[in-house]
């Protein structure tokens, strides 16, 4: 990434094209939802303590981020299987996209090795990032995001948007 654009990613145009499968076996593209707010937030494994914790934290908080229109989508490699057994467990009530291949990732420039880096992306209706956040400590990230959300879309409430 650019050390001018801390919130630029590699390759956007690819990133909202990739067809992934959730934990349901149905497919999305993140260009399917456009004219919402979108997190995407990788991590890297299903079923560990900090991806654990950051999706607990994330599914805590869903209802709050429903009422800013935004959508929750979380990333990691692991398979649509382990995804619904993780969502299972753990009643997480968004999207889990399936990124085997790590292109998704790689797109995003979050890919180390086979793995995601713990890392979210704030997009806002028009599909622009406009926040990123790396390096990621799980705990009280999901209210961390949730605090830039408001923001944002306070903000464009202001300007008459």
């Amino acid at each position: 990434m650019p050390a001018s654009d801390p919130n630029s990613i590699p390759d956007l145009s690819t990133a909202l094209e990739l067809e992934r499968q959730d934990a349901h076996g149905e497919t999305h593209r993140l260009r399917d939802f456009h004219g919402h707010n979108v997190v995407v937030y990788f991590y890297p494994k299903d079923d560990t303590p900090g991806c654990t914790v950051e999706g607990k934290e994330f599914r805590d908080s869903i209802e709050n981020f429903k009422a800013l229109d935004c959508v929750v989508i979380g990333v990691s490699t692991d398979t649509a299987e382990r995804h619904r057994a993780f969502a299972e467990k753990h009643a997480l009530p968004f999207i889990l996209l399936a990124d085997e291949d790590g292109k998704l990732a790689s797109a995003f420039g979050v890919l180390n090795g086979k793995y995601a880096a713990r890392s979210t992306f704030v997009l806002d209706s028009e599909l622009r990032v406009r926040r990123a956040f790396h390096e990621v400590t799980p705990r009280g990230h999901a209210a961390q995001v949730l605090n830039f959300m408001r923001t944002l879309v306070e903000s464009h409430r202001m300007i008459g948007g």
